[in-house]
């Protein structure tokens, strides 16, 4: 009789293809890390932004999405005309570092004009970290263990960055906005670099 139960190891990313491993344990760190800052930015426009108010952080969450979901698809379809996996890792860790220091800028603007450019250039960088990161997870995902490997993914994403989000709120009242964004950019670029030892697993070449 064939065991249909999943393996408790495979839970901690145990007997799981070496990417789909690092790329959930990058996403981790780095969706944790924005979860620190995400349910209270609001409170950080209005207080750091003149003139912020709930408007214009729907107006900024609004750019951000709207730049990032235009962008995606034309951008996923371009990656996919070129050969290999080149292109995505390249794509992938250089767009995921420029987003990790981009909420550096959230320290030194303070109009909501300065915000919303910010957020357009954000939402273009995950236009392409996005398309490339599940190409790359889909094309290494173990065979018939398909949905368990992305139930784990989301799992643990959305578990991180649950708990991070209750951390961000304790280290704004107790240090500040600036120093909580400094904590972001930290372990989002982090969560960047453990992107980098995908790179000998890739195929580089790719016959069409």
């Amino acid at each position: 009789m064939v065991k249909r139960s999943t393996k408790l190891t495979h839970y901690f990313l145990k007997d799981i293809n070496p990417v789909v491993r690092l790329l959930i344990i990058s996403d981790t760190v780095i969706v944790g890390s924005m979860g620190l800052l995400g349910p209270i930015f609001a409170l950080f426009i209005a207080n750091f932004i003149h003139g912020g108010n709930e408007a214009v952080a729907g107006l900024a969450a609004g750019i951000y999405l709207l730049t990032k979901s235009v962008l995606q698809i034309p951008i996923a379809h371009f990656i996919d005309r070129i050969r290999g996996e080149k292109d995505d890792f390249w794509l992938l860790f250089t767009c995921t570092i420029l987003i990790s220091v981009f909420p550096l800028f959230y320290l030194v603007i303070d109009t909501p004009l300065e915000l919303y450019m910010i957020q357009a250039a954000l939402g273009f960088f995950t236009a392409f970290t996005f398309p490339t990161f599940m190409g790359i997870f889909t094309r290494h995902i173990d065979k018939e263990k398909e949905g368990t490997e992305w139930g784990v993914y989301f799992t643990l994403t959305d578990m991180t960055s649950a708990a991070f989000s209750v951390i961000g709120g304790y280290v704004a009242i107790t240090s500040g906005f600036p120093a909580l964004i400094i904590v972001v950019v930290t372990l989002s670029l982090v969560g960047s670099i453990l992107l980098y030892p995908i790179k000998p697993y890739l195929r580089f070449s790719r016959a069409r």
